[in-house]
């Protein structure tokens, strides 16, 4: 059956009622605040209402939570839920996204009676358990935690009456494949199962032909700007050395002036670097990896979202789930090294019709996959010259300005005037409202210090650069203290047809390289081979190590990567 596109909004005006919802549910999303349904809610709603089974593609901002979760709520049993026994399973990658899933069951399904729990890891088991025997209608975990309970026997499925696969292709690319079908295994055979997904490759269609039955297949494609008018998210990148990215960072975070700025990096060293030199200019910083606790996570989402953060510095699997609703700037500090990254990472700014800016910085010879993100999303990125000091103070000073006009207009002025009247006996003025316009610049911009950066040549296609990105003698500069070290990767010559999970190579490397595994950068794994990033001076360690040894059983081909970046495989 081929996929059926989501109706036009405008030639389909369809309302919750109209889409079969039962009072009570619709009565919770107008108090909610919701008006009309999106596309996907309207195309979704219906197959899942009859029972049918979904496969869905759509992207996160569409609405796909409440496309799943009312249904769903509205087809659970009226009976009490039995201890251990839910009626739902969500599936999502992250424990972040099983948070905001669960809590959106929640707030939909408190008018219908509804409990629901998220379980993940890095709770203690003992409290998880406790509040599934007191009985739950629905439970949303990430897979190797559900996966757990279902060993323990402190889960049954066998009275599920649906499962839902959220973010299958992140599931899978983060390994949890094995997981997946072991629970879908242990799920009843007449259940609905839903499965959505941003992008449909093969592996994501396979699971769907063993595990749907006759799905109503949906499309929701990207919300295009109308002609005319300016794109939700406003691209721009800058073309900056590795040794001045931290400088440049800085500079164009202070010409934007962000509400919420995410700023994306690949290795949790680089994460804790950058926090703590932007924490230096003066900007509220926190930072999220995965070398972190849960507490220390839920502490900082809890700060950014209550508006205690200018600035979150994240990884990529850390970041993913993130769904805040202040975020007006992405900064990709490294270019992504692929259009899916890239466009999933934008795509949590320019929300609600808002414009959001998505900043890239790429050195010199990265200047090849900004050109391949524009060819494969079909979006220009606009190449910019790095703000100037100039350009800095000029912002800053049009920031006090229009402080001081809001002041201005707000009145409550006249406890001030004493002291405009006794100087202007003394002095012009113009000379005392420049001093107070002085004063009022310097407690709100401060005195850092700012340094113009010279931007690097755009190589031209097809040349090879200069080794040492232009120093003298082909020599790079040396690391200065708190910077990211020099950093290498090692290929490794298995992948996941091998059943090889991130987990077994940051064991492998921790245990038989005696490496604290928060100095493993990125891991990036193939159907055939694995990446590595490690710091430069243990890389030799970490491969006559693992050559030494057995993973999952078997000897490893190993060895440094000989490419410089080699770009990633497409998907599937």
């Amino acid at each position: 059956m081929p996929a059926r596109a989501a109706a036009d909004p405008v030639a389909s005006p369809a309302s919750f009622t109209s889409l079969g919802l039962a009072p009570a549910l619709t009565e919770a999303l107008t108090a909610l605040g919701y008006e009309e349904p999106t596309p996907i809610q309207r195309e979704a709603i219906p197959p899942l209402l009859a029972g049918r089974d979904v496969l869905g593609q759509a992207a996160t901002g569409t609405g796909k939570t409440a496309a799943f979760a009312l249904p769903l709520l509205q087809r659970l049993p009226t009976h009490p839920p039995a201890p251990s026994r839910p009626s739902v399973l969500v599936l999502a990658p992250t424990r972040e996204l099983a948070m905001q899933v669960a809590e959106a069951f929640h707030r939909y399904g408190r008018a219908v009676g509804a409990r629901t729990v998220p379980i993940y890891g890095g709770q203690a088991f003992p409290q998880q358990i406790a509040v599934l025997r007191r009985g739950v209608h629905v439970v949303v975990a990430t897979p190797g935690r559900a996966l757990d309970h279902l060993r323990r026997e402190t889960l049954d499925l066998s009275g599920l009456q649906a499962v839902v696969l959220d973010e299958a292709d992140e599931m899978l690319d983060m390994g949890f494949a094995e997981d997946i079908e072991a629970i879908l295994e242990a799920a009843p055979a007449g259940r609905q199962t839903v499965l959505f997904s941003a992008t449909l490759p093969p592996r994501i269609a396979k699971i769907a032909d063993r595990h749907l039955d006759d799905p109503a297949r949906i499309l929701v494609a990207r919300e295009k700007p109308a002609a005319g008018t300016l794109p939700k998210v406003r691209q721009t990148a800058y073309i900056v050395a590795r040794s001045q990215k931290m400088q440049a960072l800085g500079l164009v975070l202070d010409l934007e002036v962000p509400t919420l700025a995410v700023v994306f990096c690949r290795t949790r060293h680089e994460v804790d670097s950058l926090a703590e030199g932007l924490a230096g200019r003066g900007y509220r910083v926190e930072a999220l990896h995965g070398g972190m606790t849960q507490e220390q996570r839920d502490r900082v989402m809890k700060k950014t979202r209550g508006g205690g953060a200018d600035v979150l510095v994240a990884t990529d699997v850390a970041a993913r789930g993130l769904d805040i609703e202040q975020i007006t700037h992405v900064v990709n500090f490294d270019v992504p090294e692929s259009p899916e990254t890239y466009v999933h990472r934008i795509g949590r700014t320019g929300r609600a019709g808002r414009e959001g800016v998505a900043i890239t910085f790429a050195e010199p010879r990265e200047h090849r996959l900004l050109r391949s993100i524009e060819t494969r999303t079909r979006q220009r990125i606009q190449v910019a010259q790095l703000p100037t000091v100039v350009d800095v103070r000029a912002k800053q000073l049009e920031l006090t300005r229009a402080g001081i006009r809001e002041a201005i207009l707000a009145g409550e002025l006249d406890s001030y005037r004493v002291v405009v009247e006794a100087l202007s006996a003394e002095f012009d003025v113009m000379d005392v409202a420049a001093a107070a316009v002085k004063l009022a610049h310097q407690a709100e911009a401060g005195e850092a210090e700012l340094k113009d950066i010279e931007s690097p040549p755009v190589p031209a296609p097809g040349k090879h650069r200069e080794r040492g990105d232009g120093a003298k003698g082909g020599k790079r500069e040396r690391p200065g203290r708190g910077a990211r070290p020099p950093m290498a990767r090692i290929w490794i010559g298995a992948g996941r047809i091998a059943n090889l999970r991130a987990g077994d190579l940051v064991g492998a490397i921790a245990n038989e390289a005696d490496l604290d595994a928060r100095e493993i950068g990125a891991i990036e794994i193939t159907d055939r081979y694995s990446l590595v990033e490690l710091p430069e001076e243990v890389t030799d360690r970490v491969v006559a190590a693992l050559r030494a040894t057995t993973v999952k059983g078997k000897r490893l081909t190993v060895r440094r990567d000989l490419a410089n970046r080699p770009e990633r495989p497409a998907r599937g």
